[in-house]
């Protein structure tokens, strides 16, 4: 997907133990630096939507972080490739696929910024699949809060109203595939590394890609649309970078809270780009949606802190 999903309890990468309080600034910087990003990009694959197939532009999001991985292949050689796992890397590499399609095609539809706040009801499904599929313990504190946090997403979406287009379900599975992607990164991350995981999702999407590719190819009728294009392509290469470094080089509890910032930039690009604003139910949903994510990070902070 292309928005920034929820980061708590999700990702395969640890950060280091102690990081200064330089380096939290420094994680802090590059994770707020990433949101802005890959809410650009969000934009300009919306606005390429007008007029270029969903597959072709999530194809080319994941050109970029291909590339790299090509290069890295050629300088290191294979041996990053070997796991233990091939069957959920490559299911995580589907599902990552999925749910950027799905956010794609949605977007099409739903202003910037509803979509966004949509999205954020992954940490809500990662909790429930963390206790269904992991047995994670749930305490009482986090279950209220996933139900509050899922009345935030019914005040978005408020359906049966007409308000919201039936494609923001596109969205809601999408982000639902998302939490599936991040419960096999929980897995994943016992026994491989994030460069394994990150080469699998982006060599198994970008095939899955290219098979349909040729069908649905349509070359750019404009400089512009080429300018986009590379755009989304470096773009999203180097938000996943930012990404990986902030987690790498921070507590997770310092940037996690950053990420909520997308909501922002979602009504900023939908506004100036789209001339579309959130009506005010939309504000009440997604602050109640944030609130809820926060808390639900909040307290599985302090839970790992107790387990250990």
């Amino acid at each position: 997907m292309g928005a920034v999903l929820p980061i708590n309890r999700v990702v395969p990468l640890q950060p280091q133990p102690g990081p200064s309080p330089a380096e939290n600034t420094r994680g802090l910087i590059y994770m707020a630096l990433a949101v802005f990003i890959f809410s650009a990009v969000d934009t300009q694959a919306k606005f390429l939507g007008e007029t270029l197939h969903p597959i072709q532009i999530v194809w080319t999001r994941q050109s970029g972080l291909l590339i790299g991985v090509l290069v890295l292949l050629v300088m290191r050689g294979p041996g990053f490739l070997k796991t233990p796992n091939p069957v959920l890397q490559i299911s995580r590499g589907v599902l990552a696929m999925s749910s950027a399609t799905l956010f794609i095609v949605g977007i099409h539809y739903v202003p910037l910024a509803d979509a966004v706040a949509v999205t954020f009801v992954a940490p809500f499904v990662v909790t429930i699949l963390g206790a269904l599929v992991l047995r994670e313990p749930v305490g009482i504190r986090r279950w209220s809060a996933v139900a509050v946090g899922f009345v935030g997403t019914l005040i978005v979406i408020r359906p049966g109203t007409g308000v919201m287009h039936p494609a923001v379900f596109l969205i809601l599975t999408a982000a639902t595939a998302f939490a599936l992607r991040q419960i096999l990164s929980r897995i994943l991350s016992g026994a491989d590394g994030t460069l394994t995981t990150v080469a699998y999702t982006s060599l198994t999407a970008s095939l899955l890609l290219t098979i349909p590719l040729p069908f649905v190819w349509e070359w750019p009728q404009s400089s512009l649309e080429i300018v986009l294009m590379v755009s989304i392509a470096i773009m999203a290469a180097f938000g996943e970078i930012l990404v990986i470094r902030a987690l790498e080089m921070a507590q997770a509890v310092v940037v996690a809270p950053v990420q909520y910032t997308q909501i922002i930039w979602g009504t900023v690009y939908g506004y100036l780009v789209f001339g579309n604003f959130p009506d005010r139910w939309t504000w009440v949903g997604a602050a109640i949606i944030v609130a809820t994510g926060l808390y639900i990070f909040h307290r599985e902070q302090r839970v790992g802190r107790r387990s250990r």
